[in-house]
């Protein structure tokens, strides 16, 4: 080790104080990416709970395949989601059944099969009346013919998939019309009504999945330092981690080194005060 080095001494707090100049120098990249979220033609979104001095939070992903936009707010309601991308995203958007998505208007959007698949096996643990089963066999078997018919898509002609597609539809209106008296039925009915033009949109678009893999994978390294840590204990901690997660997510998405990447970020903006779009090169 250089002796220049040798006598450097870092502790915590300066290490704390140094991430936070870092997110200051290159806050103007992360609202870059921001506008680039806001802007895509597929965008996936998730949410999941964060600390801020031990006062609940949320953690939001906004994901394309080439960057990763996250928000640390107090709120989970639509207003984040609206100031990401305002009150009309002209892009596809997929996500849960999160109520706060449903504020927003989109070009369309795909609600999670997974999700839907998760609450058929949660009830079958706590409900087996043949009113249920009968719901869950019909809505299972759409849901995985739906599939199918998207994985056949290339082997198929326009008009035999056309005809296939519009025949999911109406065995999904079908279903939405019984009766049934299973209160879970009941309940299951409602949200895919509410949702029936959000179901079937990755048969309709390229680039489109039925699952929000994408933006959950986002969250995995995230809910790994949640384990492991306190989160953060101020606003301003808050920003900072929200910005660098930011920066090192989407350098990963584009096959970059995350590290030499916001270090020649940073560098070029401390030196040049360069625009966000010169001094990051992922942002093309």
């Amino acid at each position: 080790m250089p002796a220049a080095f040798s006598s450097f001494k870092i502790s915590p707090g300066g290490l704390t104080q140094a991430w936070k100049n870092l997110a200051s120098i290159l806050e103007p990249v992360y609202a870059d990416i921001g506008q680039k979220v806001a802007k895509s033609a597929v965008l996936n979104a998730d949410e999941t709970g964060w600390r801020i001095n031990g006062v609940t939070h949320w953690l939001w992903c906004f994901a394309t395949q080439k960057f990763c936009y996250y928000v640390i707010d107090r709120s989970r309601a639509s207003p984040v989601v609206k100031k990401v991308f305002g009150t009309i995203f002209k892009g596809i958007l997929i996500c849960d059944f999160w109520g706060a998505y449903n504020k927003i208007s989109a070009l369309a959007k795909q609600r999670c099969f997974y999700h839907l698949f998760t609450e058929l096996v949660k009830v079958d643990k706590r409900n087996s009346s043949d009113g249920w089963k009968a719901f869950r066999k019909k809505l299972s078997r759409l849901l995985k013919d739906a599939i199918r018919l998207s994985l056949r898509k290339d082997q198929l002609d326009s008009s035999d998939y056309d005809r296939l597609r519009k025949r999911l539809h109406d065995r999904l209106d079908q279903i939405l019309q019984v009766h049934y008296e299973d209160k879970d039925a009941k309940r299951l009915i409602k949200r895919l009504k509410r949702h029936r033009n959000e179901l079937f949109t990755f048969l309709h678009y390229e680039g489109v999945s039925p699952y929000n893999n994408h933006a959950e994978q986002q969250m995995r390294k995230p809910v790994l330092t949640r384990k492991v840590s306190q989160q953060n204990r101020s606003q301003h901690g808050a920003k900072t981690q929200a910005v660098l997660m930011t920066l090192f997510r989407s350098a990963e998405l584009q096959g970059d080194n995350p590290v030499e990447t916001v270090l020649s970020m940073a560098k070029n903006a401390i030196g040049a005060r360069s625009a966000p779009a010169e001094c990051f090169k992922l942002a093309a």
